[in-house]
């Protein structure tokens, strides 16, 4: 399609869609929180809660979207706790009007909490157990956690783009380009590369007696720490509990490699631009102005040179060590 976003993806159509493979919904279209793409919950005829989740236009292929559902299958066929989608008549990607779809099971359950030691280790047990898995075999279509993607286009768009205030633009991209540098200098590529979910924040794991990873949207090939260093936060001695706790745990079931450490401010540094090149890209979707209207104010873009700031000191500092 032309349009990346989701100007023709109406009521009808989607209810539609999910009638095309003999599924009806008897109730309403609940919006749930997704700003990439667009994820409804709804109740069938046969008394189910599913999820229809519609993929962004130009942004991954079929075969990698398929890549995403064949790795979350085989991490449920492991009873890994992952949201896998469903296999319909032989399929579990499914096209309807230019649109791509998937259905999956309904989940509920309150939010991970990142300062719970005991929730940590259940989830340093199913990361070791899904990289176990995961290091088996490669991703063939999917791309890799690398400083072109994160840091080189993102770059480019943010150069490119027009909301960075006029006044702000010297002193943001000056520190930009001192971050960018310095990720580079101390992004080891001296890692085995697995496939990991990538994307693993707090918000993407439900707890109820126990965890449940969901959205492998962003799965990847990349070193095995990138799924760990999201779970971790407050000052360095936290970090370091928090730390131990996970991986641990993780050694129960594969070993982790401790030489990744030093990636983790790195990978910090990687995301803090990917999103912001990220919220700049899909800005002309209706929907962003009206969940992030603070990323066109000054203030927000004056944080943005703090954090940048901070975010530079910290990738000077020692590693984290077990």
């Amino acid at each position: 399609m032309s349009d990346f976003s989701f100007a023709g993806l109406n009521p009808d159509l989607i209810l539609d869609a999910i009638e095309s493979v003999d599924v009806r919904a008897s109730s309403g279209l609940l919006a749930l929180n997704s700003y990439e793409n667009r994820v409804y919950q709804f109740l069938a005829e046969d008394n189910k809660r599913y999820v229809a989740k519609f993929y962004r236009p130009q942004r991954w292929s079929n075969e990698q979207i398929q890549e995403e559902h064949d790795f979350a299958l085989e991490l449920m066929g492991e009873e890994i706790p992952i949201v896998a989608p469903l296999v319909i008549n032989g399929a579990s990607l499914h096209h309807h009007a230019d649109y791509r779809f998937a259905l999956f099971p309904s989940a509920g359950g309150r939010q991970f909490e990142v300062d719970n030691l005991e929730q940590l280790e259940w989830m340093g047990r199913y990361i070791g157990r899904m990289h176990r898995v995961a290091q088996s075999k490669p991703f063939v279509h999917r791309p890799k956690v690398c400083t072109s993607s994160y840091l080189d286009t993102p770059k480019q768009v943010l150069l490119n783009g027009t909301l960075v205030p006029h006044h702000l633009q010297t002193a943001f991209h000056t520190i930009l380009d001192m971050v960018i540098a310095e990720t580079k200098q101390r992004l080891s590529s001296n890692y085995q590369a697995i496939r990991l979910h990538c994307d693993l924040h707090p918000g993407n794991i439900l707890w109820r007696d126990g965890p449940t990873i969901v959205d492998l949207d962003d799965c990847r090939m990349g070193p095995a720490v990138q799924d760990i260093w999201m779970m971790l936060s407050g000052d360095k001695q936290q970090q370091f509990i928090q730390l131990d706790t996970l991986v641990e745990a993780y050694n129960e079931f594969h070993e982790f490699d401790t030489k990744q450490l030093p990636l983790i401010e790195p990978l910090r540094a990687m995301r803090m631009v990917h999103y912001m090149a990220w919220l700049s890209q899909r800005w002309e979707d209706p929907a962003f102005p009206q969940a992030f209207p603070w990323f066109a104010e000054d203030k927000y873009w004056e944080n943005q040179i703090l954090a940048l700031k901070e975010q530079f000191s910290a990738l000077q500092e020692a590693p984290l060590k077990l």
